[in-house]
């Protein structure tokens, strides 16, 4: 994959955790998405949703690994699938790049312990967590994507947990509200990683289009390709807390993020254009965006 590949825009995919919702999966403890590979009953929505998303116009679609990160599977007492779930997901992916040979793959590294939260677990077992969802991502990706990171440290140590394969990355950031990361850090922090030479690009990850204007800035300092995947989720910041609330969600998190009914395919394509005329290239959505919405937004290249 050309390291330059961001300088153009790009348009990624939409969020497959609660398309899969939409699409009738049924919620299983706190897999969320990741019930869809547990079950084989739904093996082949996944491969629908990421072929809609492909025929929709996105050139990039990311494996379904969000939640097979081991605390979570732990959560439910399946850490013993940790290895066929994640290499599922990959496969199905993969399946998709064999009918779209021009589209790319990239491996969702998500957070390894908690969503918009940063981890401040001891540097060693999150190198292991990222290294070991790595390995087996890497026969079926082009690239990895360190997915909704919520500290400098976080992307640091996935970085180094990478290494060894000599693929791009693409940093995923996570910010829910104002301009700073839930770790307290900015966006001009990141300047640290701007010129590692498999970086791909910089972009803020499962954020609202408001959000992301008030960092946008920013990220256009650090001189490297940058964008977003807009989600459109009321907030990522309950009053009572993220970690308080999902679990008791019954695997739906729009029942305490809430859902917003004013980003329709248009709207959130017209918000798209405004802030790929300052400068952003990179394009996609996140949870809660769909097709409809990719499809628009491929109208921007």
């Amino acid at each position: 994959m050309d390291i330059n590949f961001f300088k153009k825009t790009r348009i990624l995919d939409g969020g497959m955790g609660q398309e899969l919702l939409a699409r009738g999966m049924k919620s299983n403890g706190t897999l969320w998405s990741a019930n869809a590979i547990l079950n084989e009953d739904y093996h082949k929505l996944i491969y629908e949703i990421h072929k809609d998303f492909v025929k929709a116009g996105a050139e990039i679609i990311i494996t379904n690994t969000f939640t097979t990160r081991r605390i979570r599977l732990a959560e439910n007492d399946i850490e013993e699938k940790f290895e066929y779930l994640v290499s599922k997901a990959g496969e199905i992916a993969h399946e998709i790049k064999k009918i779209y040979p021009n589209i790319f793959v990239g491996g969702s590294l998500p957070p390894q312990l908690l969503t918009y939260q940063a981890d401040l677990r001891d540097e060693k077992d999150i190198l292991s967590n990222f290294s070991d969802m790595a390995e087996i991502l890497n026969p079926y990706v082009d690239f990895y994507y360190f997915d909704v990171l919520s500290s400098v440290r976080e992307f640091d140590i996935a970085i180094k947990a990478v290494e060894k394969f000599n693929k791009p990355y693409l940093l995923g950031v996570h910010i829910s509200e104002g301009t700073t990361l839930p770790s307290g850090e900015k966006i001009s922090d990141f300047k640290i990683f701007a010129s590692n030479p498999n970086l791909l690009g910089i972009m803020l990850s499962c954020v609202s289009p408001e959000n992301y204007e008030l960092n946008a800035d920013q990220l256009k300092e650090l001189n490297v390709p940058y964008g977003f995947k807009f989600n459109a989720f009321q907030t990522t910041a309950p009053k009572e807390g993220y970690t308080a609330n999902y679990k008791k969600s019954r695997g739906n998190p729009n029942e305490f993020l809430g859902k917003r009914d004013d980003l329709n395919p248009i709207k959130l394509a017209e918000l798209a254009n405004k802030f790929k005329s300052m400068g952003a290239t990179i394009l996609g959505g996140c949870c809660e965006t769909r097709p409809a919405h990719i499809e628009q937004l491929a109208k921007l290249k």
